[in-house]
């Protein structure tokens, strides 16, 4: 059973240290996702259909929204991995450069000896009594700017690439996503956005599809994710009230998309979670 060892809030986004033993379904996530091995057999995360390792030297970075999915190589076998959730904004603000969108060049990562310390690094400070935002921030920028930088080498951009120039979206799509933000947890079904949106259901998905990279199921999942981790972490809600807010009709039901989209289950997570506080 995958287990949290520790998950960490901060400003800058998530980091958290999963004990991991089984695979997840296909998910994407607005932040920029680091997932880095630390110790135990080695696994692999897919990313759009393809599988990249994750082991010792071996690591991983998945653009924002990008679709993929973690499973381990080895049934019934844990793997210890470092995962960062990186906000995009204030990776702008910490970084010497970066896209707006926090989008990585390529998704394999070497992990050498000047990333496998800012790792243990981190391990270190996610385990430590007290932990304030400035004691993880300097370590998480580093760790993710190697990362990014690395990404872009030996590209046809290069290492000075700051960014495509994003792409124009369509208003009925950008209508479609603030129906299931503003309406998360209701019964709205996707035929409704689509038809509140001015689309027949074969057009919204493949437009949805061509704009964002991923399915409206996806990201339909994703904000409930986030729901859900918001409310874990920042209040005593009870998990069962937590999941009917979002649609779930049980408990059993929340905690298997929870476990399926998020590896451990809410009751876990909530138990591991700690908020970085400011220095006053």
């Amino acid at each position: 059973m995958s287990t949290s060892v520790a998950v960490l809030h901060g400003t800058f986004g998530r980091v958290c240290l999963y004990d991991m033993d089984r695979a997840m379904v296909i998910h994407a996530h607005r932040e920029g996702h680091l997932i880095f091995h630390v110790q135990g057999p080695p696994a692999e995360a897919v990313i759009d259909g393809r599988p990249y390792p994750i082991g010792p030297g071996q690591a991983v970075a998945i653009s924002p929204w990008q679709p993929h999915f973690y499973r381990p190589v080895r049934a019934a076998t844990n793997t210890l991995a470092l995962v960062l959730y990186i906000k995009p904004v204030w990776f702008i603000e910490a970084a010497r450069s970066a896209t707006s969108s926090l989008r990585f060049g390529r998704v394999g990562i070497e992990v050498a000896a000047p990333i496998a310390r800012r790792i243990a690094h981190v391990a270190r400070t996610m385990l430590a009594e007290i932990i304030t935002d400035q004691s993880v921030q300097g370590a998480l920028a580093e760790l993710t700017q190697a990362c990014f930088d690395q990404s872009w080498q030996w590209t046809e951009e290069g290492a000075a690439f700051l960014g495509r120039v994003p792409q124009a979206w369509d208003f009925r799509v950008r209508r479609s996503l603030n129906l299931m933000r503003e309406r998360l947890g209701e019964e709205l079904g996707l035929d409704e956005v689509a038809r509140e949106s001015g689309l027949s259901r074969p057009h919204f998905y493949k437009l949805f599809r061509e704009t964002m990279g991923l399915t409206p199921n996806t990201y339909l999942n994703a904000l409930r994710m986030e729901r859900a981790i918001e409310r874990l972490s920042g209040s005593h809600d009870a998990v069962a009230d937590i999941g009917l807010d979002l649609g779930f009709a049980s408990q059993s039901s929340f905690s298997r998309f929870f476990i399926a989209n998020g590896v451990v289950a809410p009751s876990d997570y909530r138990r591991s979670v700690h908020v970085a506080r400011p220095r006053p």
